[in-house]
């Protein structure tokens, strides 16, 4: 029977139950002191011994009772007759407080002769100048830095005390196949887990991810049984939704209790929590994104409350490139694109679908909508959590606009320089929208050529925007794809997919078909409307759609049949201030580079003869590198 969410838990009251409800286990490991970065300390540290243990020479020089250097100057010169060579580090002799450095002596026949007296405790490192005996170094509570263990290891440290926290994981499902084995139809590679270890392990956990458990009450109880038995924490891995094979809260309540299942956050809502043996059992869902959230919002937070590291966050205001919608009611979690464009932070949003991995990869940092908002405009500030080193927003390009490969081979070239790529799929419409923002450096857009029938309408939409700026990435075909040959006199007997109306496919298409079929206006056979060339093929080759306009490598990517049909051109558009940019000036070097050339070549679908080109938008016809508003053949 399949089971409903009756009431969710609101994010508040899951977090107050979940810290509340379990105390912190008293859990402590003896590790080497090399390997405790990061770990937190579970007793107080005390120096064994002084350091440093007598008083040393902090210079090269001669050790010196300061008394005997009364009167030296400038005219008045002294012998000294009673001293110590010492190099530094060595010990003072008993008698002598002071160094002298040997480059301020001139050595004679009696001795070494100075001009300026010593002060008592020049050039001396005291005894227990560093620590004394039986004084602390380090705090419990303390999370040990690098330059910590440095000074651990001067002391005498070897070995340390540490919190720790047992965690069992368990990763339920029969579609499930091990890292390293290839899926088969129907089958996913287990992640979650993994995932959710290496996160854990992070903060100090000591995390043991049990065997695939098979979609079967008996198996997952035994295992529950298992791992509550010798953990503080156990977490599993997917069976928590709503399905008919969905057995976790079931199982959870047969050997303990069930506190809540299905919590007000996206992605995560399936989310639970139960209790078994006093110890928590936390309750993934499959899907990716969502298990990400939890693992990061529930159990980072509650190892957090038991005195582990927490994990890094760094806090930064940023202003939304682009209007945000959420739910109202539930808090959502976005991963967010974020770089500053001028001397403002600005962050794109990127796709929040729960099975998306790569929208948390493309992203540099997260965001909260809290549940009382159901969205933010354009422009709204508020604070992302940043899951990179700060310093790398500064070396940042912010791209908003329709998304190709291309920029794939161009990210990794900027990575190579230390530069990163970050971009927000929102195509031609919204990348111009965030140039009117300037909430990004440059916009990756669709261009149709001359003849194409979108071409007056794109020259329109640029209409006020007199000061942009074009930098030609390649030429990639469009046509028609599908699984078998199409006729062109037979368009509307197929089921077609199209994109959106901002990348020109479908007024492509619909001059395409009313060439072959003048007496209909538009094609009766469209089955839905997708966001990008990809999304057309995968569509074909999953059956939803018979065909569709798309590029070539997106029908080629899918082994489809393709036809041209015609070319868009790919161009990054700028204002013409940021061709002086440093950033962008960098990357220009790089389109304009032999070897990006050679990795689009390598796809075999872009024509890169007049990549590296820049074309300008001017209000009056110009030479052939200028793009004449107004005009249609002012674009080629």
């Amino acid at each position: 029977m399949v089971k409903r969410y009756l009431s969710l838990c609101s994010l508040e009251n899951a977090l107050h139950l979940l810290k509340t409800s379990f105390p912190a286990p008293d859990r402590r490991e003896t590790i080497p002191v090399d390997r405790s970065l990061g770990r937190v300390v579970a007793a107080p540290v005390y120096a064994p011994y002084t350091v440093p243990e007598v008083s040393l020479a902090a210079m090269d020089g001669i050790a010196v009772r300061s008394r005997d250097t009364l009167g030296a100057g400038d005219q008045t010169a002294l012998t000294i007759r009673d001293f110590a060579r010492v190099n530094t580090g060595n010990p003072i002799p008993p008698g002598y407080d002071a160094v002298i450095m040997i480059e301020d002596t001139v050595p004679d026949s009696d001795g070494f002769r100075i001009r300026k007296s010593a002060a008592p405790g020049q050039h001396i490192r005291p005894a227990g100048e560093d620590i004394q005996k039986g004084r602390l170094i380090l705090p419990r509570g303390h999370m040990i830095r690098a330059f910590d263990i440095g000074a651990l290891a001067t002391y005498g440290i070897a070995c340390i005390e540490v919190r720790t926290i047992h965690v069992g994981i368990i990763p339920t499902g029969s579609e499930l196949v091990p890292l390293g084995v290839q899926p088969g139809p129907g089958q996913v590679v287990e992640s979650n887990t993994i995932m959710a270890q290496v996160y854990l392990d992070a903060m100090g956990a000591h995390c043991t991810r049990l065997p695939i458990t098979c979609d079967d009450k008996n198996q997952i109880r035994d295992a529950l049984h298992s791992a509550t038995a010798s953990n503080d924490l156990v977490l599993i891995s997917a069976g928590s939704s709503a399905g008919t094979r969905d057995y976790t809260a079931e199982v959870i309540s047969s050997l303990g209790k069930l506190l809540f299942h299905g919590v007000a956050v996206k992605p995560g809502k399936p989310m639970m929590l139960g209790e078994v043996g006093d110890k928590p059992v936390i309750g993934l869902p499959g899907y990716p994104l969502a298990a990400q959230t939890i693992i990061r919002e529930f159990a980072g937070t509650l190892l957090e409350e038991w005195g582990l590291a927490p994990a890094q966050k760094f806090q930064i205001p940023v202003r939304l490139a682009t209007p945000v919608s959420s739910d109202l009611g539930f808090d959502e979690f976005l991963p967010v694109s974020v770089g500053r464009v001028g001397r403002q932070y600005w962050g794109m949003a990127q796709s929040r679908g729960p099975v998306v991995q790569m929208a948390t990869v493309r992203a540099n940092g997260y965001a909260h909508i809290p549940a009382p908002v159901e969205g933010f405009e354009a422009g709204h500030k508020l604070d992302v959590f940043l899951t990179t080193d700060p310093a790398t927003i500064y070396r940042t390009i912010l791209l908003s606009g329709v998304m190709d490969p291309a920029l794939e081979e161009l990210g990794n070239l900027a990575r190579d320089e230390g530069l990163y790529i970050h971009a927000g799929n929102t195509g031609n419409t919204g990348g111009l929208l965030s140039l009117k923002r300037n909430s990004c450096h440059a916009a990756p857009m669709m261009i149709p050529e001359t003849s194409h029938p979108s071409a007056p309408g794109f020259v329109q939409s640029l209409q006020g925007m007199r000061d942009l700026a074009f930098i030609h990435i390649a030429g990639i075909e469009q046509g028609i794809a599908s699984k078998e040959p199409v006729s062109l006199d037979a368009l509307d007997k197929l089921r077609w997919v199209t994109v959106r109306r901002d990348l020109f496919s479908p007024t492509l298409f619909d001059t395409l078909r009313s060439s072959h079929n003048p007496g209909q206006e538009r094609i009766s056979g469209i089955t839905g409307e997708v966001g990008s060339s990809a999304a057309v093929a995968a569509a074909i080759q999953d059956g939803h759609a018979d065909a569709g306009i798309c590029s070539r490598q997106a029908a080629e990517a899918r082994e489809l049949c393709f036809v041209r049909v015609a070319d868009d051109q790919y161009e990054l558009a700028l204002h013409c201030h940021m061709l002086d940019d440093p950033l962008i000036a960098h990357i220009l070097t790089l389109v304009r580079g032999q070897e990006f050339k050679e990795a689009l070549m390598r796809r075999g679908t872009y024509n890169t003869s007049q990549t590296g080109r820049i074309r300008r938008i001017s209000a009056e016809p110009a030479d052939t590198d200028s793009m004449q508003v107004g005009s249609p053949s002012g674009l080629i």
